[in-house]
């Protein structure tokens, strides 16, 4: 069963449109959405893994010799993890990232 949103979309949708421009989607619908709790939770979520990944890719990035090759895999994972993270709230799952996720649902759902 899904729920509507604030913004009169399926909880499902909003959800990966929280994951569609990486931290940047997920900080907007923090904003946009303040009642449904599921798409919060993507919304935390999202902007606080792909914050922390877009900051290691970039830091290694100016690593001398090996950088861009080692962003190029980081950049990869991110994908890789971006496509995870949209199927899963399509599904209407939560998957928590180890220390990320605990956070994240603590702060929507307590």
């Amino acid at each position: 069963m899904t729920y509507k949103t604030s913004i009169g979309l399926n909880e499902n949708i909003v959800g990966i449109l929280c994951y569609l421009g990486f931290w940047m989607t997920g900080v907007l619908f923090l904003f946009i959405e303040k009642e449904n709790k599921f798409v919060r939770f993507h919304a935390i979520q999202s902007a606080m893994v792909f914050m922390i990944l877009t900051a290691i890719v970039f830091l290694v990035a100016w690593i001398p010799y090996v950088g861009w090759l080692l962003a190029d895999f980081g950049g990869f994972f991110s994908l890789f993890i971006w496509l995870s993270f949209m199927f899963i709230a399509w599904r209407g799952s939560k998957v928590k990232v180890p220390v990320i996720g605990k956070i994240a649902y603590n702060y929507v759902y307590k």
